[in-house]
């Protein structure tokens, strides 16, 4: 039985749990209500430091974070839950400028939307971030003690496990899953779009660039010179090719 995003064992018996921290006491009440409505266990906090408390103990299955929040605003929430869980965490944003998108998806967060924004919507990325969380350790499948190698650089998919130079490498879930799809066609080029469908999914409705920073995250864990790489290739205009 596989364990969620924090190591615990799911239970059957019970609804998936949404943490929602959000300040604004009308939105929050209005989520709280149309999750409930599906079938979600819901937590509420109106701040950060009470919101990132409440992640802790309670656990929950996803974090819906406003960006803006006393106390504590949404991204440092976002980076510290980060050092703990792989927990889903959707940040809500009432600022359209690229740049805090850009910065959510940098301290780890792996859906956004901008306010307003329909419920229907909203509704629809946790159920596909939902998703994904869950088939996301079976996202990669291989013979018992197959091991993908470029140089001295080594991919366990059975293990979930990668090293470079015999070092193990701390890699998230979806950087390794990144790792493992570039390795396991090495020369292949990939677009952004062909990145997003085989590790978020096609129902992913976040923005391209979170595989940028992805790239960006290996390529200071397996590239000598992150600045010059030689292992993971941007291809202008396109995508991404690994070279072994």
């Amino acid at each position: 039985m596989v364990a969620d995003a924090w190591g615990r064992r799911p239970n059957d018996m019970s609804a998936p749990t949404i943490l929602v921290v959000e300040d604004e006491d009308n939105l929050l009440q209005a989520l709280k209500y149309n999750l409930e409505k599906e079938g979600y266990s819901v937590l509420a906090a109106g701040d950060g430091e009470s919101g990132l408390q409440l992640a802790t103990e309670a656990k929950p299955n996803l974090v819906i974070l406003d960006i803006m929040l006393p106390k504590l605003d949404g991204l440092e929430v976002c980076r510290l839950l980060r050092r703990e869980s792989v927990v889903p965490i959707l940040m809500l944003t009432a600022r359209a400028e690229e740049i805090d998108r850009v910065v959510g998806l940098e301290v780890g967060a792996d859906d956004y939307v901008t306010k307003p924004f329909s419920m229907r919507e909203l509704r629809a990325r946790v159920k596909a971030l939902l998703r994904r969380s869950r088939l996301a350790p079976e996202a990669i499948t291989a013979p018992a003690g197959q091991v993908l190698r470029a140089g001295d650089l080594e991919v366990n998919l059975v293990g979930h496990t990668a090293s470079l130079g015999g070092g193990a490498l701390e890699l998230k879930p979806r950087e390794f899953d990144l790792l493992a799809l570039l390795v396991d066609n090495k020369g292949r080029a990939f677009t952004r779009d062909q990145i997003i469908a085989r590790i978020w999914g096609d129902d992913f409705m976040g923005d391209t660039r979170t595989v940028d920073v992805h790239i960006r995250w290996l390529r200071e864990k397996i590239e000598t010179d992150p600045g010059s790489p030689k292992r993971i290739i941007t291809i202008r205009g396109l995508g991404y090719r690994f070279e072994g």
